[in-house]
């Protein structure tokens, strides 16, 4: 009889990793020496903001591709998203010959929308969130019969994105802590079981914006709750987890240790410093974690990796953040 594996295990996440050699990058943790010697312990940087499509979302999207089944790859696939997982799954179908649909909220930054369209996926505007943009995805899957791809809330995405963790663990075979950007909590619960899976003694905690964090109030609520999307620099954290959540939830709630939320001045400081100490392009979302280590509300007790999960920032909001005179300069509020 073969071997199942379930969502969120550490054998599901090592199948992926195999499933996904050549058709990933596996990113470097860079070791930070400014962080580190802030904080006096080793502070490496997971460089998915590196990653092909530029963000983390390759790997979970790469994943659910190839897993389609014959008839699932002749109908195609559809989508929601917050941009970078919509980018990610055209890009791996139109690897595979495969036909995507994507629908995004009008909050999608223009230059997230463009990207999804010019991989040849069919781009649809909805509404306002996320939410009613999968309401979209729920009437392609029904009427045009063909395959959700959700952005977390799925098996094989979850494992898909939990290959990250993989390889921090064999980067930093000592790490302490890990800290990971928090949405619908496909990324932080794939990194968080395999972080378990390979070195259980290690801290996993979840940064996210203070504005409309879905989980972070469904976790306070003990099951999942609606929020209002609000306008952020961290756009990619934004949207509901869905109150039909199947996965993500249960796997944040009993594989996080803790939560943490960070403003927007918190952010534009880490996309500054990922920029001007580190060399190293991020949106909002791929900042968090720097968010959180500069403002103290992680204060690291040995060596910690800080995931930096996508470079996708609007070209000119990255200029006015970093300051073309090199004075710094805008937060959300």
């Amino acid at each position: 009889m073969p071997i199942r594996y379930g969502p969120g295990t550490g054998e599901d996440i090592s199948l992926a990793r195999r499933q996904l050699a050549g058709h990933v990058a596996e990113t470097g943790l860079r070791t930070s020496p400014v962080l580190s010697r802030r904080h006096g312990q080793t502070v490496g940087l997971k460089l998915e903001n590196r990653q092909l499509t530029g963000s983390f979302k390759i790997r979970g999207a790469t994943c659910a591709i190839l897993r389609l089944d014959a008839e699932q790859r002749r109908r195609g696939v559809v989508t929601a998203s917050t941009g970078n997982h919509g980018r990610a799954l055209a890009h791996a179908a139109r690897g595979q010959g495969v036909r995507a649909v994507v629908c995004l909220s009008g909050l999608v930054p223009a230059n997230k929308v463009e990207a999804v369209r010019a991989l040849g996926a069919d781009v649809r505007i909805v509404g306002r969130s996320q939410d009613e943009a999968m309401e979209e995805v729920a009437r392609l899957a029904r009427d045009e019969g063909l395959t959700p791809v959700p952005p977390f809330d799925h098996p094989d995405v979850i494992a898909g994105q939990g290959t990250a963790g993989l390889e921090i663990v064999e980067a930093m075979p000592d790490v302490a802590t890990v800290l990971v950007p928090l949405s619908g909590g496909g990324l932080a619960a794939g990194v968080a079981a395999a972080v378990r899976f390979r070195r259980p003694e290690a801290r996993v905690i979840g940064v996210s914006m203070r504005r409309g964090a879905a989980m972070h109030a469904s976790l306070a609520a003990g099951h999942p709750v609606e929020v209002r999307e609000e306008e952020t620099l961290a756009d990619s954290l934004g949207g509901g987890i869905g109150l039909d959540n199947r996965y993500t939830f249960a796997l944040c709630r009993d594989l996080l240790d803790d939560v943490v939320l960070v403003d927007e001045d918190e952010i534009a400081a880490g996309i500054r410093h990922a920029f001007r100490e580190e060399g190293e392009t991020v949106e909002g979302a791929g900042a968090v974690g720097i968010a959180a280590l500069l403002a103290g509300k992680v204060r690291p007790a040995g060596p910690t990796a800080v995931l930096l999960s996508g470079a996708n920032i609007d070209a000119a909001l990255h200029r006015a953040i970093n300051g073309a005179d090199g004075s710094g300069g805008v937060g959300n509020g």
